[in-house]
């Protein structure tokens, strides 16, 4: 049985806050301290989490603990981040109900780190799948590089972020995630050119000369030292405990991971690297004759290296910073810069450039993270948002912060109240007025359309004549002075004017949280954020893939006169979309609150804290908790805590639950008005109720243990009991049996042994009466044996004596016989050797006439003719040799007999070349028409693919069938056979590889000299068939795989749907036979072949981006297609 925990248990504390009893600021920061100090950092204000930030690891994030907090009610376990995210998600999930959490503090209270365990919490308990997990993947790695771009090191935090951020997570019916979609909002980019004391620039410079590579520096015309680039402080330019370095690896690779392209990457760094050398122009004047000053470059060396790392031309971006052209319908003014407007120029384009560089980032990010299919989608919404800012000195961007947070904090009152109205009427409890501070008086006098201090901004901004920013406080002097939340030195106020803490450009706005001094210097500069046209078209001309995209308002062709929406406006309408969006949504609060100023652990400042604790509303908003019932609670498990407190609940209550609980209250005789009864949940108005029922419950556990002490003991001591009376008699039994077991085997000894010697006496009689009959029978069988021998050697001695005489009679006529023989060849010897002289004798007579007869003729030519007969003789051996030793009739048999004789050198060569044309021409002779145009082929083959494809050397030996489906004879291809109207040239199965997901279907591959058709494998039906005209190239890779991409023509009509993607093992000989076709053919183009590891395809619209890379297949040995994006399928070759 599970063992259910709650919030109550083991309490460190107060774990809620609206249960705290007193409530007083003093208790509650003593409370929030109690549990800061035993690490409990996560605290409850109802359903809003308090986050304090630990500034160390706690091990409060592992997988085991998102397993706890996995589907358990919100107030069962003990406060922590995860609760919030799973009952945001389980309310996402199964109530459909669209989400957002809302995560706000200052600056360094841990923001950021919150929608990471948000994120990363909803990313474990979601579902699982190979794109699923992709999805996951890619909206957890945009987190690092808006880190990047987008996060900066402050006073007060290491890893600030310096933008608003608010990201829309989509999810299908079933809970998995689909997509994203991030918006972003106010990026500080005045910190691009200057920052305060102790702070740093963003991390992503620092990232990049940290983490770059030498050749990527040498590219980029960057040099590692940070002390060479006005734009970077130094004072702060290394921080503890960042690596910068690593963090630039961890950069690239999610970049990788989200579907960036490396070409997207080296502009994006390019772009970086040109708001370094931005920073290094430096300007100086030059007097012109109309004795007004000029401003020229300095060292014109980082102004040209800028321009070739954006592909400008360098007259025209420096002619951009020494002048200024003002169009005014149809006249051009133009008008030369000073120094000063130089300086202000050049700052207006860096943060130009990289405020517009991180927006095209989002933009890109959401395109590769957005959801791919079009149904209805619901949606969780995390806003990381810069908190209340109370600084020093306050300016614009502090003014607007403390707006957004204004709204927010308005739509937290609203929310929070009418969930509360709506949970008191959905249980039929009374609900009552809470009164409250409601701040939107507070965002009226800044946002109001007329008399708002956003919209006199924008009209000062606007107007002509001469517009300062003492003319603005003037301006809201005037219209302001009246209003109860606005004060100012020079108001009609007069209780401020010996209020010598009010300076005079400065104005003051009692926030909810606060009263904040703004200083108006820089307001009307910041509110018009203006670059000036001659900059956006310089831009404009640049060669560079993403400045264009950029700068689109420096099209010539589009000059837009009008005057761009100042940054207030912007902002305004940005925070009214997104108060829309919220407003949509079911909210979950938390708020983050930093303990000290020195970013150290374990470290409680009081006075910080409780300066958090007043601009986040936290007081207010549990008193808006408290003002109808403190706590509330399901019947169920209000029953199964509290019903051993009453006898008759206890130990189980067979009735509804409702009634238990009514049972218990009256049992414990609770005051009527301290409860109420809800439709499913009881409410308990004040703390001290529910204290009272959790110390009587304390009390009744304590019985209780005791109780089941006592029960367990008794029961442990019977158990030991019963245990040693049935040992007792297992034991007695087995001693018996034993007893017995051991008298029945001496008895059982004793019969054996004397059965054994009455059979021993019996055996050896009977031995002895059968040897002395066996005795007497030996005996006359020896005398009978005796007997018998003698007879046979009396008749064997008769034998021999008759067969010696017949011997000697044999002997002695052989004898005679052979006598005679050696006689009569003694004389045939004689005769024929006599015969033999005489023939001897005569044939040296007659070669003695005839040598006297012919030697006059032989002296004359003897020599002549004996060297005839030896070269005859020779050549005669040599011709006989050369038969027996003659090499194969093989055409690449390159063996040949050695030569004999030096003077047959030449010959022999003759001969052997003779013989190889013959034997050729014999080869030759043999060959088919069908096989003649095999041979061709395979020559083809060799020119095109030989040292260019690793899998052209495995195709040598394999011949060139063409059809390998057996179309003719198939019954089933019968219809695909008559479809194609000319000769099949080859039929073969392959895959066509899907660009959604990188798996191949198998295809039906059909080639005619006239078009190629793919049909389906199982049905036979044509999917596709393409004339061959239509066909522009074909594109494979060098690796040793079978992929292969077809190419169509832009514009024909077969083009429609994109190219196609093919694998197959037959590779070569399918580009083969195309590349043929194509050169036999006069009536169109010979079709090219593109070898290359990476190309791209055309898919209807879009151009997605083929990569071949080395390594090794999940799947074992073969080669996998994987899809990265929605622009790069990988392709995994198995390495040589």
């Amino acid at each position: 049985m599970e063992v259910k925990t709650s919030l109550l248990d083991n309490m460190i504390g107060v774990g809620d806050m609206v249960l705290i009893e007193p409530l007083s600021e003093d208790t509650f920061i003593e409370n929030l301290k109690k549990r800061f100090d035993h690490n409990e950092i996560y605290t409850y204000i109802g359903s809003v989490v308090i986050s304090m930030n630990p500034y160390k690891s706690l091990p409060i994030y592992t997988a085991e603990k998102v397993e706890e907090y996995r589907n358990r009610n919100f107030y069962e376990l003990s406060p922590h981040i995860y609760a919030l995210a799973d009952e945001a998600y389980r309310s996402l999930r199964e109530q459909d109900n669209d989400q957002c959490i809302l995560i706000t503090g200052e600056s360094g209270a841990g923001k950021t780190e919150a929608s990471k365990f948000v994120m990363s919490y909803v990313a474990a308990v979601c579902g699982k799948g190979q794109e699923v997990s992709k999805v996951k993947e890619q909206l957890l790695q945009s987190n690092p590089v808006l880190e990047a771009f987008g996060n900066a090191k402050t006073v007060r935090n290491d890893n600030s972020s310096r933008f608003g951020k608010y990201m829309d997570i989509e999810f299908d019916f079933k809970g998995d995630p689909l997509g994203g979609v991030i918006s972003n909002y106010l990026l500080e980019k005045s910190r691009v050119v200057k920052q305060p004391r102790g702070e740093r620039n963003f991390h992503i410079f620092y990232q990049l000369l940290s983490g770059a590579s030498d050749d990527t520096l040498k590219k980029l015309k960057l040099d590692r030292d940070f002390s060479k680039y006005n734009y970077l402080s130094l004072d702060s330019a290394t921080v503890n405990g960042l690596d910068d370095a690593a963090s630039f690896r961890t950069v690239r690779n999610a970049m990788q991971i989200v579907g960036f392209m490396e070409d997207e990457v080296q502009s994006i760094l390019e772009l970086v690297a040109a708001v370094l050398k931005l920073g290094n122009i430096e300007f100086k004047p030059e007097s012109r004759c109309n004795g007004y000053d000029e401003s020229r470059v300095k060292d014109k060396n980082d102004l040209k290296e800028m321009c070739e790392l954006l592909g400008i031309e360098q007259s025209v971006l420096e002619r951009a910073f020494s002048f200024r052209t003002v169009e005014a319908k149809m006249e051009k003014v133009s008008t030369t810069l000073n120094v000063a407007q130089a300086y202000y120029a050049r700052d207006a384009l860096a943060k130009n450039l990289y405020s517009r560089l991180f927006s095209w980032l989002v933009n890109r990010i959401n395109e590769s993270i957005k959801a791919q299919t079009k149904t209805r989608k619901k949606v969780m919404g995390v806003l990381d948002i810069y908190g209340f800012e109370i600084f020093e000195d306050n300016s614009f961007e502090q003014f607007i912060i403390n707006y957004c947070n204004e709204k927010l904090q308005q739509i937290f009152i609203e929310l929070t109240l009418r969930e509360e109205q709506e949970e008191y009427v959905r249980e039929d409890i009374e609900w009552t007025n809470i009164e409250y501070f409601n701040n939107a008086i507070i965002c009226d006098l800044i946002e109001n359309n007329k008399n708002g201090i956003l919209a006199m901004l924008d009209e000062e901004c606007l107007r002509p004549g001469t517009v300062t920013d003492e003319t603005f406080l003037d301006k809201l002097n005037t219209v302001c002075a009246e209003h109860q939340h606005f004060e100012s030195r020079q108001s009609k106020n007069s209780k401020f004017l010996t209020d010598h803490s009010l300076p005079h450009n400065c104005f003051r706005i009692q926030h909810y949280a606060g009263k904040v001094l703004y200083r108006a210097e820089g307001f009307v500069d910041k509110n018009n954020d203006l670059l000036y046209r001659d900059l956006s078209q310089a831009m404009y001309k640049a060669n560079h893939s993403l400045i264009k995209i950029l700068f689109p308002e420096g099209n010539p062709a589009k000059v837009n006169l009008k005057r761009p929406p100042t940054a207030g406006f912007q902002f305004r309408a940005s925070v009214g979309t997104l108060m829309k969006n919220l407003l949509t949504k079911n909210p979950n609060y938390i708020r983050c609150i930093k303990p000290n100023d020195k970013k150290a652990a374990h470290i409680f400042t009081d006075s910080l804290v409780c300066h958090q604790v007043r601009y986040l509303g936290l007081m207010e908003n549990v008193r808006v908790r408290r003002a109808g019932y403190a706590f509330r609670q399901a019947y169920d498990p209000c029953l199964e805590r509290y019903k051993m407190l009453c006898k008759q609940t206890w130990p189980h209550w067979k009735g509804p639950a409702r009634d238990g609980v009514e049972v218990l209250m009256k049992d414990l005789q609770v005051p009527a008005e301290e409860f109420a009864y809800g439709r499913s949940k009881i409410f308990i108005r004040n703390p001290r109720t529910l204290f009272f029922l959790e110390e009587k419950r304390s009390q009744c556990l304590e019985d209780l243990a005791t109780l089941i002490q006592k029960i367990y003991r008794g029961w442990k001591c019977r158990t030991h009991f019963l245990l040693l009376k049935k040992s007792q008699v297992v034991v007695a039994a087995w001693y018996r049996r034993f007893a017995q077991q051991k008298k029945y085997q001496n008895i059982r000894s004793s019969a054996l042994v004397l059965q054994s010697f009455i059979r021993g006496w019996k055996a050896r009689k009977l031995l002895r009466e059968l040897k002395h009959k066996k005795r007497c029978e030996e005996a006359v069988t020896t005398i009978s044996a005796y007997w018998h021998g003698t007879q046979a050697r009396w008749e064997l001695r008769r034998l021999k004596e008759e067969a010696r005489n017949k011997h000697a009679v044999s002997v002695i006529w052989a004898a005679w016989l052979g006598t005679k023989a050696r006689r009569e060849l003694k004389c045939l010897k004689e005769e024929a050797r006599r015969k033999h002289a005489i023939a001897v004798i005569w044939a040296y007579w007659l070669g003695l006439k005839v040598r006297r007869e012919y030697r006059k003729f032989f002296r004359a030519n003897a020599g002549k003719k004996i060297y005839d007969f030896t070269i005859q003789r020779i050549m005669q051996k040599y011709f006989l040799g050369l038969k027996k030793t003659m090499p194969s009739m093989s055409p690449i048999d390159k063996s040949w007999p050695a030569r004999p004789y030096g003077f047959l050198d030449r010959t022999h060569q003759e001969l052997r070349r003779i013989f190889h044309l013959w034997r050729c021409k014999k080869y030759r002779s043999q060959f088919t028409e069908e096989k003649k145009a095999t041979y061709e082929e395979k020559l083809a083959a060799s020119e095109l693919f030989k040292d260019k494809k690793a899998l052209y050397p495995s195709s040598v030996g394999q011949p060139f069938k063409g059809d390998y489906v057996e179309i003719t004879k198939n019954p089933k291809y019968q219809k695909l056979n008559s479809f194609a109207e000319d000769k099949v040239l080859l039929a073969d199965v392959v895959s066509k590889i899907n660009r959604a997901n990188g798996k191949g279907a198998p295809r039906i591959f059909l080639l005619t000299k006239k078009s190629l058709v793919l049909a389906d494998q199982k049905t036979g039906q044509v999917k596709a068939s393409v004339p061959l005209p239509d066909l522009s190239s074909v594109s494979v890779s060098t690796q040793n795989d079978g992929f292969f991409a077809l190419k169509l023509k832009e514009g024909s009509a077969s083009a429609a749907k994109g190219d196609f993607l093919l694998s197959s093992d037959r590779l070569i000989e399918i580009i083969t036979k195309l590349h043929c076709i194509g050169a036999t053919s006069a009536d169109r183009n010979q079709i090219s072949i593109d070898i290359s590891d990476e190309f791209l395809v055309q898919f209807k619209q879009d151009k997605v981006c083929v990569k071949f890379i080395q390594g090794t297949p999940k799947n074992g040995n073969g080669v996998a297609c994987k899809r990265k994006n929605n622009r790069l399928l990988e392709v995994s070759v198995p390495s040589p």
